[in-house]
């Protein structure tokens, strides 16, 4: 990269703590979010689990006015959005607001409206239907109103790439900032939890659990691993060109060292057991950050408590690092939150922010039985504290993309 990228704010909502300090102790503390479903009957399915987010009233942070009808998605992220500029002490005025975007990656995050809304039409006919429930609809909503509530005028781009969005729309953000058309960009992911995408990964027998078959855990590089835990959650994080920063006398917690993106077309919602496209980000992200495989301290692994998928990244690794790899320490935060799909990534990057700054390595949850073919330091069960200078964030999913970043703790 030309221009130097750095992180200035960070919000995140996550079924195992709201906002940056509580997210950041619950993970270093092996706190779980995953637990039994709420906000619907599970009565009827195999699967009970979810990294839920609990008693979460959007009207605590930002106030009574214009919530009342917004989706569930679009409260998490306008909270996430609200958390991040005010982390970074960002204020948008009528002088920078051209020069600030923002970029949410999300895929299934009007799934719920679009349901409840051709219900409702269905029900009682076309013509009956609330119209001003129809905007929840359009899958760049949410991401339209953060612009609208906080007043960003420069651009405003959803990125639904499933797995991978929120890393795909950081990727994206830092261009902007690269070919000068922002000075900041308000950039992450969200997804929420309802009955109609959890059914939809459950009829996929995707979940963990679902097929009836071993324990409804989610244990990544666990020999007993069977399928994810769903979760919900928005992180979001403020980035800014560094001289920006600078100017404005911002705390930096982070530098954005590089982005290794690869695309490999397989099959539908079907790894390519070979992982080229893992593979490829991997080396991308070492290459464009300029450094070698025993410069990095720590990886955040994609691992989702998938067979296929945690087999797949670990061999990548092994490849890739090569004999460095046996020294490298490899974790999941996704035993703790679960698997956020289009927030993944973003969440991922909320958590490595923490990891840089408070110079910890958040366990792997639930690990009790090693798998042979998966033979790296899992960091099992309890966080460690490492001194972290750069660690590399891996994403990837099913539809062949993968996402790789490389994130530096901020050096003058």
């Amino acid at each position: 990269m030309d221009k130097r990228i750095v992180i200035t704010g960070v919000g995140v909502i996550a079924s195992n703590g709201i906002g940056k300090e509580a997210f950041w102790q619950a993970l270093k503390d092996g706190q779980t979010g995953i637990k039994k479903v709420s906000l619907f009957e599970t009565i009827s399915m195999k699967t009970k689990l979810a990294g839920e987010i609990k008693d979460f009233d959007a009207k605590v942070y930002l106030g009574e006015n214009g919530l009342r009808l917004l989706d569930r998605s679009t409260k998490l992220v306008n909270v996430a959005s609200k958390l991040a500029l005010d982390d970074a002490g960002f204020v948008v005025t009528e002088e920078n607001t051209d020069q600030v975007g923002v970029v949410l990656g999300t895929t299934l995050g009007s799934v719920w409206s679009i349901s409840e809304f051709d219900k409702q039409a269905l029900r009682e006919g076309p013509r009956y239907v609330n119209p001003a429930l129809f905007p929840n609809t359009v899958i760049n909503s949410p991401a339209s109103q953060v612009s609208i509530r906080f007043g960003i005028k420069g651009f405003n781009t959803t990125i639904a790439t499933g797995f991978t969005s929120s890393l795909d729309a950081l990727k994206y953000a830092c261009d902007f900032i690269q070919w000068d058309r922002a000075k900041a960009v308000l950039v992450g992911g969200v997804e929420e939890l309802c009955l109609q995408t959890y059914l939809g990964f459950y009829k996929l027998s995707f979940l963990s659990g679902s097929k009836g078959e071993g324990l409804e855990i989610d244990c990544p590089f666990d020999k007993r691993r069977n399928g994810i835990v769903f979760g919900e959650g928005s992180a979001m994080v403020l980035i800014e060109d560094l001289e920006s920063a600078k100017a404005r006398g911002a705390k930096i917690y982070a530098e954005i060292k590089s982005i290794g993106y690869a695309f490999d077309p397989f099959r539908v919602n079907k790894y390519n057991r070979r992982g080229p496209g893992i593979r490829k980000a991997l080396a991308e992200a070492l290459s464009q950050a300029e450094l070698s495989p025993k410069d990095i301290n720590y990886i955040s692994a994609n691992a989702n408590s998938t067979k296929e998928a945690d087999l797949i990244e670990t061999e990548a690794i092994k490849d890739v690092f090569g004999e460095t790899s046996a020294k490298i320490p490899v974790s999941s935060i996704k035993s703790q939150v679960g698997e956020t799909f289009s927030a993944s990534g973003a969440m991922q990057l909320a958590a490595g922010v923490g990891s840089l700054e408070k110079q910890f390595i958040p366990a792997t949850l639930n690990y009790k039985e090693k798998d042979a073919e998966c033979g790296l330091d899992y960091v099992p069960n309890k966080s460690r504290s490492a001194k972290l200078s750069n660690i590399l964030l891996s994403c990837f999913g099913p539809s062949g993309v993968s996402n790789c970043v490389v994130l530096s703790k901020f050096d003058n």
